[in-house]
C-alpha cells in the first residue's frame, strides 16, 4: 500500500515518532554489493534531529543496525532490514494535541482517513519517518556510484525571501555544502537565512524554503515512458517527503514563459560525444535520462507546528486556541538535504534496475569486489 516505494527495487518504511523504533525492509537489492555502513550513518547523521541552533533540539543519535539481508558485509539479495532506535521522547509535550489539530498539520487528515491517530509528535505523519528513506537511499546512491558513477548533491537554494547565487552547480561540493548549519554553498546567503531561521523561532514561528537537487552522470536511458518517466517518479518521490509543496525540473514554471526557440536545448558534437549546448530541459527528454546533469527544485512549506497561538478546533469541532509546545524545527530545509538525495537516489536506482531487466541483463552483472 502507501507504504512501499519501488517497482523492483522496493522500500517499505514503518515505525512512528514516539515509538520504540523506525526502520525500513528493501527488497531487491541485488546481491554482492559492498555495504557502506559509515556511508549510510554519515547521510543519517545529517539528517538527524539536535544538530545545531537551528533545528529541533530533540536529541537522537540515530544510530543504524542491519538486521538481515547482509553478510560479510555484502548483500546476500534476500530482504535487508535496517532499524533506528528512538531514544529521546517527550511525549507529554503533545497532550494538548490528542484533542486540538495543529492547524495545516497532518492530525485532521489522519482522523478523517482512519477515525484514530496517534497524536505523539505526529506519529507516522512525522519527519522521522524519513530516516528509513535516508538509509535506504544512501545503499541506493552506492548502486547508482558503482554502475554509473553517479553523483546525487542537494543543497538549500532559498529560506523565505532569501536566495542563493550559485552559477555554476557543478563545481559545488558536499564539503561546502556541510559546512554551512543550513546547507546553503553561497556563504552570504547562509549567514542570512541563519538569520531568518532564528528570527522565526524567536517569533514563536517558522519559514519554509527550496533544496535545489542536482544529479550528475545519470545512468542514461533509464526512464520508462508514458507513465513512469524519471520526472515523474522523482515528481512523486519529492512530494512524498512531509512538508513539500512544489517540484520543479529544469526550467520549470519559467520555462513556460520561453518560445521554444530560446527553451530548446542545442544539440552540438564534443569530442565523440553528443552534448546539450544549455540544459533547460533538467536532464531528462521524453521521461528518459539522456546524460545531462538533472536538475531539480523541491519546495517546502514552513513548519506547520510553532509556539505561536493558533485559533483550531477538537475532533467535535469545538474552537480552541493551540500554541505548541515541544521541540520543532523552525524550518525544515536543511535537514531535508539528505531526504531529497535519498529519495532521488531510491528513484534512480529502480529505473536502472527496471532498464536493465527490459534488456535482458537482470540481474546486474557481478559487481567488483563481491566475497
Amino acid at each position: 500500500m502507501g507504504n512501499v516505494f519501488g517497482r523492483l527495487l522496493r522500500v517499505s518504511t514503518f515505525g512512528e515518532s514516539h515509538g520504540p523504533a523506525v526502520g525500513c525492509v528493501i527488497d531487491g537489492l541485488p546481491s554482492g554489493i559492498r555495504i557502506d555502513l559509515e556511508a549510510i550513518q554519515r547521510d543519517l547523521d545529517r539528517r538527524r534531529p539536535g544538530q545545531n541552533k537551528l533545528t529541533t533540539q530533540r536529541k537522537e543519535p540515530d544510530t543504524v543496525e542491519i538486521l538481515s539481508g547482509a553478510f560479510q558485509g555484502f548483500t546476500t539479495g534476500t530482504p535487508l532490514a535496517m532499524v533506528v532506535r528512538n531514544t529521546d521522547q517527550r511525549s507529554g509535550d503533545y497532550s494538548e494535541m490528542a484533542t486540538l489539530y495543529r492547524p495545516s498539520h497532518a492530525d485532521r487528515a489522519y482522523d478523517l482517513k482512519y477515525g484514530f491517530r496517534d497524536h505523539r509528535g505526529g506519529g507516522r505523519s512525522s519527519v522521522r519517518e524519513s530516516i528509513a528513506r535516508v538509509a535506504a537511499g544512501a545503499l541506493a546512491k552506492q548502486i547508482l556510484s558503482h554502475v554509473a558513477g553517479t553523483r546525487v548533491l542537494a543543497w538549500v537554494q532559498s529560506v523565505e525571501q532569501v536566495d542563493a547565487s550559485v552559477d555554476h552547480p557543478e563545481s559545488v561540493t558536499l564539503e561546502q555544502v556541510e559546512s554551512s548549519l543550513v546547507r546553503c554553498p553561497d556563504a552570504t546567503a547562509s549567514a542570512a537565512m541563519e538569520a531568518a531561521i532564528l528570527a522565526a523561532r524567536g517569533d514563536g514561528d517558522s519559514v519554509g524554503g527550496v533544496v535545489r537537487l542536482w544529479i550528475e552522470r545519470p545512468p542514461v536511458g533509464v526512464g520508462e515512458p508514458v507513465f513512469d518517466r524519471v520526472e515523474a517518479e522523482l515528481a512523486k518521490a519529492m512530494l512524498s517527503i512531509p512538508a513539500t509543496k512544489g517540484f520543479e525540473i529544469g526550467s520549470g514554471f519559467a520555462g513556460s514563459r520561453l518560445r521554444g526557440s530560446v527553451h530548446n536545448d542545442p544539440l552540438a558534437t564534443d569530442g565523440d560525444k553528443i552534448r546539450q549546448t544549455k540544459n533547460d530541459s533538467g536532464g531528462v527528454q521524453g521521461g528518459i535520462a539522456v546524460g545531462e546533469p538533472i536538475d531539480c527544485r523541491i519546495a517546502f512549506k514552513p513548519t506547520a507546528t510553532i509556539a505561536s497561538p493558533q485559533r483550531t478546533v477538537d475532533k467535535e469541532g469545538k474552537e480552541g486556541v493551540l500554541a505548541a509546545r515541544g521541540r520543532h524545527d523552525p524550518c525544515v530545509v536543511a535537514r531535508a538535504v539528505p531526504i531529497v538525495e535519498a529519495m532521488a537516489a531510491l528513484v534512480l536506482a529502480d529505473l536502472y534496475l527496471v532498464h536493465r531487466s527490459r534488456a535482458g541483463t537482470y540481474p546486474a552483472p557481478a559487481l567488483e569486489n563481491s566475497p
